[in-house]
């Protein structure tokens, strides 16, 4: 279980896109650069909300066989009590173990708002959610692999363990951030220096876009303003703004 940060900075990272925070993660050189970030097929359906920050707490369902017994299986809310040893905000991950994933929908407007109510802000999953609306309306993040009208034979068989969601490895307790974008992990021991350092790679975008808009801009400029912004995205861990 990662250690928790604060609110302020929790909020703070919730000030920067998905692409602008990778660039940052990317700048101090602790992960390869094609990892930490999902690739899989799966989408934000709200991309009009803001950035999703959350800690993740996870689980795995079924939907597409029905129970030996009964036409449905019985509703398993003893997974709260592994969602509740997640730190606020949460977000629940949910790995969809059917192929082809999705045929039934956990989520809708009624897991939606309980799920709120547990200081969740948002649900990954590579299976299907349904009643997109009334989600929306409340503003909380969904991120699916499709959409589904039905439930079908939904049902959790698994949870408090790591689980995949296109093609990234996420665990219990791991710093989420998301928009319309993807998903990716944040490394918790850089979260405090993210701000600074995206804040300064985002600096240096502005002043390569204004230059480039310039009448009579030569292409030695441009290839020296982008020369220089690479020089604070691939430099290996040393923190550009203090050489």
């Amino acid at each position: 279980m990662q250690s928790r940060l604060t609110s302020e900075l929790l909020a703070e990272l919730r000030n920067f896109d998905t692409c602008l925070l990778a660039d940052a993660i990317e700048s101090f050189g602790v992960r390869l650069r094609n990892e930490g970030y999902a690739t899989g097929k799966f989408r934000c359906l709200f991309k009009r909300l803001p950035p999703m920050v959350g800690y993740a707490s996870t689980c795995k369902v079924r939907s597409a066989d029905p129970p030996v017994v009964g036409d449905q299986y019985a509703e398993r809310t003893d997974w709260w009590k592994e969602l509740g040893k997640i730190p606020a905000p949460r977000v629940v991950v949910m790995q969809d173990l059917d192929r082809p994933p999705g045929i039934g929908a956990f989520f809708g407007k009624v897991h939606a708002n309980i799920l709120r109510a547990l200081g969740c802000v948002g649900v990954v999953t590579d299976g299907a959610a349904r009643e997109l609306p009334e989600i929306e309306e409340i503003g909380f993040h969904i991120f699916a692999g499709r959409i589904a009208l039905s439930r079908a034979y939904i049902h959790i068989v698994d949870w408090g363990e790591p689980v995949e969601i296109g093609g990234l490895t996420i665990r219990p307790g791991d710093l989420l951030h998301g928009d319309r974008h993807g998903i990716m992990t944040v490394p918790p021991e850089l979260a405090p220096r993210l701000p600074a350092a995206a804040r300064l790679i985002e600096a240096k975008k502005q002043q390569l876009i204004t230059l480039s808009r310039q009448s009579g801009v030569t292409g030695d400029k441009l290839g020296q303003g982008l020369k220089e912004l690479y020089d604070l995205t691939m430099h290996d861990g040393v923190d550009p703004w203090k050489r």
